[in-house]
């Protein structure tokens, strides 16, 4: 379970509570209906909004105040076709709403949340919650974009044939909950009713085949006064965006100036954040006299932390573009446009969402594979996912390319670029041969064309796009000041004692803990081109990726003779490594296992040991294959060092 910052309405009230206890509420409502939108709108609180399924793969909690002073505990539960789950992410929805889990009861209120131009689709899953006699109340969401399209919903006929209050939202728009918060509110302030649990949903006949398509029409054909007019500018542009050869070209053209944009338009803020870290350091330098603390400020953490931290406006931009992509509507194409490449060495078509989601990180790509039927189908996608090149690889990828790599120019396309791009592709063969063995070895299954709706385009919010950047940079910070800080430390510690003894020639780490530990392992990884340095930062890397790069600028910080900050480290290693060396890098992360978080996600997903350890050896194995065989086929046409 997610736990989210709590948050308030805008304009919150001063009356009196109107109930000293707190009304739980849960959101329910298929995918893709704005569900966690206004989930947002309500707490205010900084989730991933994104238009396809599987982004809510698990219930995320928050809470509001509303004008009157009573508080309201919200649940964004996983979006649901049907009470008769299907899917994991299903069952967590059905398991909250009838208060099957031992640790909760079932919430006061239900809202389902719908897409109002969508009614014929999402009315399946409000007749089988109504049928829980619960208080529920129906939220038409999306109601601007009913208006726009000429739709006219009888809402008070609508409230009639479904006996439940029906408000409207427009959950993009500040003020597009109030009438949803005046509905709760009247409702709280009246006494709710302390329903049984209901252990088995099969009770309620909360199924499927319960819920006849006649019925649903029936309720159409009397709130409908005016359908919506078709969508002929997104019909029009699915014809070029999904065309069998001119789709690939745009997806394609998409995925480069990607690539190029993290490199080009990153350079200034980079050298804004390098040059800080080095004034801050040279400040430190000059006010603090020589001795540990200062060995530990400037050598540990400016030199550790400040060299993943300048990676920050890359990841960024980055994540610009992969928000623009969800919220326009594109991704879903995307999907269909690779279904049958993923069909062909046995993947399910679902797994494009999951395996989209590692991108980011492999931990909510894991998770998402909940909304995949088959036990097999999920097992492959979780076994791929984390050769997906997550955001945290990005600063070694990074680092590495801006030391080897000239920023030049390849026709319009920058070399830089283009390698980065070569890096992220190399990351998806390799998914889609190990899927290939996979499904060679674990039993065949035969394809299953990927049903997935297609959502209307929609021009990126800056509201959207601002939350998700700020989220992403709130968890690299947190990251950054947490995990890659203490391990800063920790590595400056056993890599400045104990001190060199009386008459060494030698830079002091070569005689500390550090040192002989990445001494013994230079045996393992020499045959690979790795030095000793490289090797110790191979193991705090093991934590998070991104604590190599701080890992990195640590060891040649104490490894560096005089008193010059090394927080430079890009040029440290282009002195230091061979070419070899460098590319042989770039291979054992493209294979290299996950961070140790990940790990335990599939132990968790699986509820088994045995596939996160199958996992780790076959990374290892791959990784350690792929950079030998790097390091030695550059090493015959380079030369190596």
């Amino acid at each position: 379970m997610f736990s989210i910052t709590h948050g308030s309405l805008p304009e919150p009230g001063t009356a009196a509570i109107i109930d000293s206890r707190q009304i739980s509420l849960a959101l329910v409502g298929n995918p893709n209906c704005g569900k966690t939108a206004l989930f947002n709108r309500l707490t205010g609180a900084r989730q991933k909004v994104a238009n396809y399924a599987g982004v809510t793969v698990d219930r995320k909690e928050g809470q509001f105040h509303s004008a009157k002073g009573q508080t309201f505990q919200i649940i964004d539960l996983p979006g649901a076709y049907s009470l008769n789950a299907l899917t994991p992410d299903e069952e967590i929805t059905r398991d909250v709403l009838f208060g099957a889990r031992a640790d909760e009861a079932a919430p006061d209120i239900i809202v389902v949340v719908v897409d109002a131009t969508n009614l014929r689709r999402n009315l399946r899953l409000v007749l089988e919650v109504i049928r829980l006699q619960r208080p529920t109340v129906l939220a038409l969401n999306m109601m601007d974009m009913a208006a726009k399209r000429g739709l006219v919903i009888d809402i008070p006929r609508l409230k009639a044939e479904l006996g439940i209050p029906v408000v409207e939202t427009v959950a993009i728009k500040a003020d597009g909950g109030s009438e949803l918060v005046a509905q709760l509110e009247a409702m709280a302030a009246k006494p709710l009713e302390n329903f049984p649990t209901l252990k088995r949903p099969e009770a309620n006949n909360a199924d499927r085949g319960s819920v006849t398509q006649k019925e649903i029409v029936r309720i159409l054909d009397v709130t409908i006064k005016q359908e919506a007019k078709e969508n002929l500018f997104g019909d029009k542009l699915d014809a070029i965006v999904l065309h069998p050869v001119l789709g690939y070209v745009i997806l394609m053209a998409l995925l480069f100036l990607v690539f190029q944009a993290v490199f080009s338009w990153s350079k200034l803020p980079m050298d804004l954040i390098k040059d800080g870290v080095t004034a801050i350091g040279s400040a430190v330098q000059s006010l603090m006299p020589e001795g540990i603390l200062r060995s530990l400020i400037v050598d540990g953490i400016l030199s550790g932390v400040g060299s993943v931290i300048v990676f920050l406006p890359q990841i960024l931009i980055l994540f610009l573009f992969i928000l623009v992509l969800e919220e326009s509507g594109y991704l879903p194409r995307a999907a269909f446009l690779l279904d049958r490449m993923m069909g062909s060495v046995g993947l399910s078509g679902r797994a494009f969402i999951p395996l989209l989601s590692s991108f980011a990180c492999a931990i909510p790509g894991i998770m998402a594979t909940r909304t995949i039927q088959s036990p097999r189908d999920r097992l492959a996608t979780i076994m791929i996912a984390p050769l997906m090149t997550c955001s945290a690889r990005l600063p070694v990828y990074a680092l590495v390319i801006g030391a080897f790599i000239p920023d030049v120019s390849v026709g319009i396309l920058n070399l830089q670029g283009l390698v980065l791009f070569g890096l992220y592709f190399a990351g998806i063969a390799a998914a889609m041969g190990v899927a290939y063995v996979i499904k060679r070895t674990i039993g065949k299954n035969q394809y299953q064309p990927l049903m997935l709706e297609l959502p209307n385009y929609h021009w990126p919010t800056l509201r959207g796009l601002a939350i998700g950047l700020l989220e992403r940079a709130r968890i690299f910070i947190t990251r950054v000041g947490t995990i890659i800080l203490a391990l800063m430390i920790l590595l400056w510690f056993l890599s400045t004692f104990p001190a060199a003894p009386e008459g060494a020639t030698e830079p002091a780490i070569l005689y500390s803990y550090a040192g002989q530990i990445g001494q013994l392992l230079q045996v393992l990884v020499a045959p690979i081109g790795f030095n000793w340095q490289i090797a110790i930062a191979l193991i705090p890397g093991l934590a998070a990726r991104e604590v190599a790069v701080g890992a990195l600028g640590t060891v040649y910080a104490l490894s560096a003779t005089g008193d010059d900050l090394s927080v430079a480290l890009t040029p440290m290693i282009a002195a230091t490594w061979s070419l070899p060396t460098a590319f042989s890098l770039l291979a054992w992360y493209v294979f290299a296992p996950q961070c140790i978080s990940t790990l335990a996600v599939v132990k968790r997903e699986t509820n088994s040991w045995k596939p996160a350890a199958a996992m780790l050896i076959y990374m290892f194995a791959l990784a350690y294959l792929a950079s030998f065989l790097t390091y030695r086929i550059s090493s015959l046409f380079i030369g190596g060092s």
